[in-house]
């Protein structure tokens, strides 16, 4: 260990993923690269003034699951919600990944995730009295409640550390990964499984599209100047973690490196429960700095919240400025992206899904396009910030310290989560 690190890092070891239109990591990535919205369009209903989209981001095949690998029956898999599927599938994998059999491991694996509200049991067993019927309750409540999806994987695994579900609406991933932190740097566990998981059923306009904050157009304009909303989407992320002292003594691969991470809520200092705080993004993101101990001119990419609201936009841009003026007055070095114009808004999986894609970034050293991005939204002042939007395919090159980067995720509710890595 060099004098850079101070024995708090955590090192991010494997990776796993579902995302729209990408059945792992690799494809996620070339999708990245080449600027693809992962987007699929509902249904398109046109009135007197304009024409509205509804779309979203889809998992494909969400229907298939290996039932006797797990040592499930055909019944029990077909009760299950997919969340609960298709994380136990991700966990596996995202180990796997990582180098690790937890047959084999000894040592204690911790568990925590960020899981969506699931509709399965509303859709899909309800109308279907039968199927329904052919558990008991106590079974029914176990495959469709979300609190028992890291507990599912902690015990179909094996895995003996914490297992916990955490839940604080859009940041719950992004705190999972934190909490994992906090975890491993306790000695709770050795390793941890930190994820986002969020698989709305039937995956229509009716579940991804909530007319609130989406956008009518069916695209996440993230900072522009036609910013008009989000959209909704499915998807499952999962990092494995391990303290960077260990990584390295064990050799293993390492994606990327988080310094430091922090958490907060809002209180009561905003216009509603709903909205966005200047003031609690800006304590998050400047206590990240402080706790990771990283000058903020040493942070040269952000991957920012980016509904592509026009509240929530100027706002995160306005807090962010506010931490890094606290020690540069430098000003457009740092570049900024949404993985939202990608993927739209993954609710509880949003924040792990930024997450995985500045990892790859770092481990691959570019910086991929954030999309429908052509003039600044006029509430931003751009000229006057550290920011600039990276709208085009980039070499992530040093700018005379290593490459760092924020990771903002915040929730409905007022829960902030920054991570520096």
């Amino acid at each position: 260990m060099t004098s850079e690190f101070n024995g708090l890092e955590i090192a991010i070891i494997g990776l796993a993923s579902r995302f729209a239109k990408s059945a792992n990591i690799e494809e996620f990535w070339q999708h990245l690269l080449n600027g693809k919205e992962l987007i699929s369009i509902f249904t398109e209903t046109e009135d007197r003034e304009n024409q509205s989209v509804k779309a979203g981001s889809i998992l494909e095949n969400i229907e298939w699951f290996d039932a006797s690998f797990f040592g499930f029956s055909p019944r029990e898999a077909e009760v299950m919600d997919p969340q609960h599927r298709l994380f136990l599938e991700c966990a596996w994998e995202a180990l796997e990944n990582a180098g690790y059999d937890s047959a084999r491991e000894t040592r204690p694996i911790g568990v925590y995730a960020g899981v969506g509200m699931g509709y399965y049991l509303y859709h899909n067993l309800l109308p279907n009295p039968e199927l329904l019927n052919s558990v008991g309750s106590l079974q029914r409540l176990i495959g469709v409640d979300k609190d028992y999806v890291p507990t599912r994987v902690s015990y179909k695994l094996d895995l003996k550390g914490p297992s916990v579900s955490v839940g604080t609406a859009c940041s719950s991933s992004l705190v999972a990964v934190h909490l994992a932190c906090q975890s491993l740097l306790a000695g709770e566990c050795y390793l941890s499984l930190a994820a986002g998981v969020a698989v709305k059923v039937p995956q229509n306009e009716l579940t991804l599209s909530p007319d609130e904050i989406i956008s009518p157009d069916g695209h996440c304009r993230a900072f522009d100047a036609g910013a008009n909303g989000t959209l909704g989407g499915n998807g499952i992320g999962t990092v494995v973690l391990k303290r960077l002292e260990d990584a390295i003594a064990d050799r293993d691969y390492i994606y990327a490196i988080i310094k430091g991470s922090v958490i907060n809520n809002d209180g009561a200092g905003k216009i509603g429960y709903t909205a966005p705080s200047e003031e609690g993004q800006t304590r998050t993101i400047r206590t990240a700095q402080m706790v990771a101990e990283v000058h903020p001119e040493s942070i040269s990419y952000i991957e920012a919240h980016g509904t592509g609201t026009p509240l929530g936009d100027p706002i995160e841009i306005a807090a962010m400025t506010r931490a890094f003026r606290a020690h540069t007055q430098k000003k457009n070095y740092c570049a900024i992206g949404s993985v939202k114009t990608n993927l739209g808004h993954l609710d509880a999986a949003a924040g792990i899904a930024g997450l995985i894609k500045t990892t790859l970034s770092l481990d691959r050293q570019l910086l991929p396009p954030s999309l429908n991005f052509s003039q600044p939204n006029p509430r931003i002042d751009f000229a006057n910030s550290p920011f600039y939007v990276n709208d085009k395919l980039r070499e992530w090159t040093r700018n005379g310290s290593p490459r760092r980067a924020g990771v903002s995720s915040f929730g409905i509710g007022g829960t902030n989560a920054h991570l520096i890595l």
